[in-house]
């Protein structure tokens, strides 16, 4: 095959045939290629654009990061551009794609799993590049967020100090959902070195909400009566569970104890603060935002820094203090 032919196809100009075209555009994929959309004299500059590339803003998580990210880069000439991948890796690669295209100053992109053409895309993409929210991985260039393996072993201490034995894992299903799985594979570490198991798990897919919290914990306590212990893959469900047991005139934390993730403060409301982690969101839209805005005044095509921050751990109403 002819330069000029996948020059042909890499341009979307000339008359190439549909077989052709997708050999180009399967192999560019995989060496993480992406055309320039910039035209002419700036083909080679750099827009002043941020990609900020993340699952959803349903997702109540993300807006305190994106105001961290906005804050961050006031005065400095950047501006974020927000695309959405509603958790779906082939959509991640389609959105990552197209604003690669157009040349931006950095990325900052949620999560450090990708699928392979992705990973090339942002390994190749000639800016820095900042994965948030999670440290458990290797990044591309550089990470900024907590361990959610932690996160998972210190819930489970405070968990098991208090004298809980019976407990239940209610979250989303766990393959696509990395940060989930690394706070349950955390969570149950803790929980086997006191020779305790998950008695019974409870899943659902799609987006937290009180309702889907109260479905979940209805299931799993009418399954399991003789819990003791709920803990909730993020503070939404955990809300749900919460009034279901209240409703209920079930004792938390007496008969069940209940805990979240993320300390939502548009909870704050509850009739009882919910045992949570904090995971510093704000903090890392912040540093992310830093990253990129000093690497790209510098000039420089990679930010290489890995920082790691501290969850906190908020005991609430709903965890026992014995």
């Amino acid at each position: 095959m002819s330069e000029m032919t996948v020059s042909r196809v890499l341009r979307n100009r000339g008359d190439v045939s549909e077989a052709t075209r997708d050999r180009v555009l399967a192999a560019a994929k995989r060496l993480g290629y992406v055309p320039n959309r910039i035209a002419g004299a700036l083909a080679s500059s750099r827009v002043n654009l941020v990609a900020v590339i993340i699952p959803s803003v349903s997702n109540l998580v993300f807006p305190e990061v994106l105001t961290g990210i906005s804050e961050q880069l006031q005065g400095t000439g950047l501006q974020p551009v927000i695309g959405f991948t509603n958790y779906l890796p082939e959509r991640e690669e389609e959105v990552l794609y197209e604003m690669l295209s157009w040349r931006p100053s950095g990325v900052i992109i949620a999560g450090l799993e990708h699928t392979a053409p992705a990973r090339a895309m942002l390994s190749n993409a000639g800016v820095p590049v900042v994965e948030i929210m999670d440290t458990d991985g290797e990044p591309v260039d550089a990470m900024v967020g907590i361990s959610h393996r932690r996160a998972g072993r210190e819930m489970a201490r405070a968990i098991v100090e208090q004298g809980y034995r019976r407990i239940a894992f209610l979250g989303t299903k766990m393959p696509l959902d990395h940060r989930a799985r690394k706070r349950f594979e955390g969570f149950t570490e803790i929980l086997a070195k006191a020779g305790i198991e998950i008695a019974d798990r409870e899943f659902y897919e799609g987006g937290s909400g009180l309702a889907k919290g109260r479905q979940m914990t209805e299931a799993v306590l009418r399954r399991s009566p003789d819990l003791d212990f709920l803990y909730y893959s993020n503070d939404m469900i955990g809300a749900g569970g919460l009034l279901y047991c209240l409703d209920n005139g079930i004792d938390v934390p007496g008969k069940v104890g209940l805990a979240g993730f993320n300390n939502v403060e548009l909870l704050d409301g509850l009739p009882m603060r919910l045992a949570t982690m904090d995971a510093r969101r704000r903090e890392i839209g912040l540093k992310a935002a830093e990253l990129v805005a000093t690497a790209a005044a510098e000039g420089r095509e990679r930010a290489e820094a890995r920082i790691e921050l501290a969850p906190a751990l908020s005991l609430g109403d709903t965890l026992l203090r014995r």
